[in-house]
């Protein structure tokens, strides 16, 4: 088996993780969450979606947030070598997130999301793939002027909960419209779980053959069937560098019911059951990556530490199996 020796791993709980969750997380215990991941090695975090609060309530401290963790004495001194992100689907949530910069606190990266099923791509953000384009190319523009990354998400790659099977070929062809229109990277996402791992390798060879230089490719899968680990292994196989993952598994789809009481969302659940919406675990991934051999520069031991006092956050049992189980012993155990 052939796979690289260092990867570069994006924690993304506090955005992609909470954003399923039918309770508000507090403030402070967002701001916990970065701050110790930080602490723990990771240099890639998603802070929060500065789209309207009205449909997402629990990114409704987004600004405030920004201003904590850039303010943060806990770690203050690593700033300069993280890479915080903003989701801004569209262009008011752009213009908000070059404010906070003007301001001195907003994101270093912001991140916007073509899906290659057309329902799916108007569900999510309101417009076709024409209109959708075109702001694009023009949120790029601004946010380079206003000295900001953009990441440019490209969804539904291996299906769509909506309309089923999609082509592969579709999300290389706007991975490449990304890239000429200015995009700094791409993520390529199995927003749905419907990645099989043969599937995986298949694409991921082909973006390399299209596009070689792994710094520009990021992998993100959810686990709704319980293949994402499986499909992490087949993107390193494929020369896959950059991941996202979760603690605990985290996330999903945006919560249409918070708090008691129904908010708009993204409209209806496409599944029912919120245990199996979510990203592959951080924890896990870490322990297999690291058992395997691979350097990914977070604490290890920390991690988990992390995992477990998610649970008491979030008052319940997630999905990390490490976060009980442990790394492999490397000597007697004693039985």
């Amino acid at each position: 088996m052939k796979y690289p020796k260092k990867v570069v791993l994006g924690e993304i709980t506090v955005r992609d993780g909470f954003q399923h969750e039918e309770m508000t997380i507090p403030t402070q215990a967002k701001l916990w969450c970065l701050e110790e991941m930080i602490l723990a090695g990771f240099r890639q975090l998603e802070v929060t979606n500065l789209g309207n609060p009205r449909g997402m309530p629990q990114f409704s401290d987004g600004d405030d947030l920004f201003r904590l963790i850039r303010n943060s004495k806990r770690v203050k001194d690593k700033l300069a070598d993280v890479e915080l992100t903003a989701i801004t689907i569209r262009e008011k949530a752009v213009d908000r997130a070059i404010e906070l910069k003007k301001q001195g606190c907003g994101p270093d990266r912001i991140l916007q999301m073509v899906s290659t099923s057309p329902s799916h791509m108007y569900k999510n953000s309101g417009l076709d793939h024409k209109g959708y384009w075109k702001m694009t190319e023009e949120s790029i523009k601004k946010a380079h002027d206003a000295g900001i990354k953009v990441n440019g998400t490209v969804s539904t790659i291996w299906g769509c909960p909506i309309e089923g099977p999609t082509e592969l070929k579709k999300a290389v062809e706007f991975t490449k419209r990304y890239l000429e229109l200015g995009a700094d990277d791409i993520e390529h996402a199995d927003h749905d779980g419907s990645a099989p791992p043969n599937k995986v390798y298949e694409y991921f060879s082909m973006i390399l053959d299209a596009i070689p230089n792994p710094e520009l490719h990021i992998a993100h899968f959810h686990v709704t069937r319980g293949w994402g680990l499986a499909n992490v292994l087949a993107s390193l196989q494929a020369g896959i560098t950059h991941f996202e993952s979760t603690m605990g598994g985290t996330g999903g789809q945006p919560t249409n019911f918070i708090d008691g009481y129904p908010v708009s969302g993204t409209g209806a659940y496409y599944y029912q059951d919120p245990n199996i919406v979510g990203l592959v675990s951080t924890e896990d991934m870490v322990v297999m990556m690291d058992e395997m051999g691979i350097e990914t520069g977070v604490d290890v031991e920390r991690v988990l530490e992390i995992g477990r006092m998610l649970e008491k956050i979030l008052g319940r049992r997630l999905r990390s199996e490490c976060i009980r189980t442990g790394r492999i012993p490397k000597g007697p155990t004693g039985f």
